[in-house]
């Protein structure tokens, strides 16, 4: 039997990962947890809510795992914190992948990845860990998309390319075949990727440019 699980974050990821882990994953909740400055309530749909720098006290890595439900915050460097926090305190990290999705079955996924409904992913890709794919997504043949990637719904990446480690794919955005993403990129909503990009870019339109003297990491996601 899975162990039981502790989610880490307390927001609205936090609440929607609990409903999936729970009623489609198999998985029992049994706490949240948040940095202590933050800790706002006792509780969180009927659960406790832990300060995070006691969760190895309250709920011990041989007895739980965890999940770092916390999205795109940051161009993906407050979830990535507490992964690497989670992974320190000894914790296993796991994935959830939805029953209505389709996942080949050479399709490699990492730790503390989330895959909602209607993705679909084809042969040979390689997702890599703390990566969430919102709904609706196509991840085309031999891709790879690379650690700490939040994916917004209904994009869609054609094969052979390569999505960039922090990087953030914005709701309905398009990229050719073989298209090599850089990381710490913004891709914008709508966007239409056919080449190359550039590392801490924000691209937007179709065909995607750069904007101008702006860098990803002054995008608030």
């Amino acid at each position: 039997m899975p162990r039981p699980l502790v989610l880490i974050g307390a927001g609205e990821l936090a609440l929607i990962a609990c409903e999936y882990f729970e009623h489609d994953g198999g998985r029992d909740v049994a706490a949240f947890s948040v940095d202590r400055d933050y800790l706002a309530q006792p509780t969180l749909a009927g659960r406790t809510v832990v300060p995070f720098d006691e969760l190895e006290v309250s709920y011990p890595p041989a007895d739980y795992d965890a999940f770092v439900a916390i999205p795109a915050s940051q161009l993906n460097r407050l979830r990535t914190r507490f992964y690497l926090e989670a992974r320190r305190k000894g914790y296993r990290l796991a994935s959830y992948v939805s029953s209505r999705a389709f996942v080949w079955r050479n399709a490699e996924i990492g730790e503390n990845c989330f895959i909602f409904e209607n993705n679909v992913i084809q042969p040979f890709v390689r997702i890599g860990n703390n990566c969430i794919l919102w709904s609706g997504n196509h991840v085309g043949h031999r891709t790879v998309v690379r650690d700490h990637v939040f994916v917004a719904s209904h994009a869609v990446i054609s094969g052979y390319c390569d999505i960039g480690e922090s990087s953030f794919i914005g709701v309905n955005s398009a990229f050719n075949d073989g298209v090599k993403i850089a990381p710490d990129n913004v891709i914008g909503a709508g966007a239409l990727v056919t080449r190359d990009t550039e590392a801490g870019r924000v691209y937007v339109g179709s065909p995607a440019r750069a904007v101008p003297d702006r860098s990803s990491f002054d995008v608030r996601l």
